[in-house]
């Protein structure tokens, strides 16, 4: 993605968010010229994803998605290549009612997008055939790594993506049934490849390292019903959300432990925490509220945003167990946040909507249809779907592919994929990125051989279009 370079003549902040008095229509967030040292609030309500400016109280949407039709997770910031500004990143799953073999529906993904609000622009980064959950939780970055859970009941595993270059493969840093399963909580400041996981089960907590794919001691013994967690940017202090009571804020050290970590994420042996008191007892942040759906510190660590009773809530710290010191977007169903390091570098600062994800979701679907003949109750059984992944910044020998013949098979190995009633899917989990990643299809068995390309970004090569930038391979 380009730098953006601020260069409007007439700021806007677009479409405010309705449901608050703070809520309207801006025409910068800051003053011109400043940037922003108090950073950005990201969020989700039932519109999309937001930004507000907490110096001014303004807001806007700046990804919007249709009520009901996905569910979310995230927001967070975090870094994007040849970006000089942190970017939103969130994940959404297609909620709407799904096919069936003699209904039309849609076809449920998982999908991760990021979005830049000063360039309004929105990229896919991967998307994954998801039928069994309600998609990834726990959404979580730093300026190294994205990490979430993803799964169902007892199976649900973390993953990671390195956020400090192009478009890859996600890790797996723990995948039930050989490793435990974990849900993810917080992360630690900076570059840092620590993620605070709670597990499954038992409700105790870890470090999970994504640098080396082994887990750590936690240093702190927190309860198996605790979380999430907003760690400070100094990684000196951990907010994290109670059952009830509001939160609690501690003294943590966020550092790499010292000493020898488990081997894997091994449900067999799983570490036994090493939680030690911290040096004062822990401070409660309004202890009349009950669950906070999320928690994020300001930049200089001075005040903690929280997202509870579908409002943003601010609170300064150090102060007395109490009431906020500001509220926005009142009755506004904020469901979460994030909260930015300061933006310094813009010398203007504006915001620009970008596209919803809808339409890149929906074109997906319509790429992986089946071919009209092989959608019946007598070929659908007899089609064969083959899919190859190819880096389309340069020319490869996987963009001609025109039939499964079995020297091309040989020659060129299938990535898993299936018939999903009247869709095909990639059938491993993350298996499409974007990027210039574009994918090749043969559908056939049924029907003569019909092969096509697809991609998340697009369907076009980017070795056509004289900027593109190569994919990593």
């Amino acid at each position: 993605m380009p730098r953006f370079l601020a260069a409007v003549a007439l700021p806007l902040l677009i479409a405010a968010c309705t449901g608050s008095p703070a809520a309207t229509a801006s025409p910068s967030p800051t003053q011109v010229g400043a940037g922003l040292p108090q950073g950005l609030i990201a969020y989700v309500t039932d519109k999309g994803v937001g930004v507000l400016d907490p110096a001014t109280g303004k807001s806007s949407i700046v990804s919007p998605l249709p009520p009901g039709a996905f569910t979310l997770a995230g927001p967070v910031w975090g870094p994007a290549p040849n970006v000089g500004h942190p970017v939103i990143y969130f994940s959404v799953h297609d909620s709407r009612p799904p096919e069936r073999r003699t209904t039309a529906g849609a076809v449920p993904y998982n999908w991760i997008f990021r979005v830049d609000p000063f360039a309004g622009t929105i990229e896919p980064l991967a998307a994954s055939w998801d039928a069994q959950s309600n998609g990834p939780i726990g959404l979580v970055a730093n300026s190294h790594y994205l990490g979430f859970s993803v799964g169902c009941c007892a199976s649900y595993e973390v993953d990671a993506l390195d956020l400090t270059g192009g478009p890859a493969a996600l890790k797996v840093l723990s995948k039930p049934p050989t490793q435990t399963a974990f849900f993810t909580e917080g992360v630690a400041p900076g570059n840092s490849g620590l993620l605070a996981v709670r597990a499954f089960g038992t409700g105790a907590w870890y470090w999970i390292n994504a640098d080396a794919g082994v887990v750590h001691p936690f240093p702190l013994t927190l309860g198996v019903d605790d979380g999430p967690t907003a760690i400070s940017p100094d990684g000196t202090m951990v907010a994290v959300a109670n059952l009830d009571h509001g939160a609690t804020i501690q003294a943590i050290n966020s550092s790499l432990p010292i000493g020898s970590p488990s081997a894997s994420a091994n449900a067999s042996s799983p570490p036994s925490p090493a939680g030690s008191p911290s040096p004062s007892a822990p401070k409660k942040v309004n202890s009349k509220l009950h669950h906070p759906d999320g928690l994020s510190w300001s930049p200089d660590g001075k005040q903690l945003a929280m997202a509870v009773n579908g409002e943003i809530e601010l609170y300064n710290f150090p102060a007395p167990d109490g009431p906020p010191s500001k509220r926005y977007l009142i009755g506004g169903n904020v469901t979460s946040l994030s909260w930015s390091g300061s933006i310094t570098d813009r010398t203007e600062v504006v915001l620009k909507a970008a596209a919803g994800p809808q339409p890149m979701v929906d074109a997906l679907l319509a790429a992986t249809k089946l071919p009209t003949k092989a959608d019946t109750p007598a070929n659908r059984p007899l089609t064969k779907v083959y899919l190859w992944q190819f880096d389309s910044s340069k020319t490869s020998p996987i963009e001609t592919i025109t039939d499964a013949t079995e020297a091309v098979l040989a020659k060129y190995p299938p990535m898993h994929a299936g018939v999903i009633f009247h869709h095909w899917a990639a059938t491993d989990t993350w298996a499409l990125l974007g990027g210039c990643y574009r994918y090749r299809v043969v559908v056939t068995g049924s029907v003569a051989p019909v092969a096509s390309t697809i991609g998340l970004t697009s369907n076009a090569l980017c070795s056509a279009k004289p900027s593109s930038s190569p994919s990593p391979t």
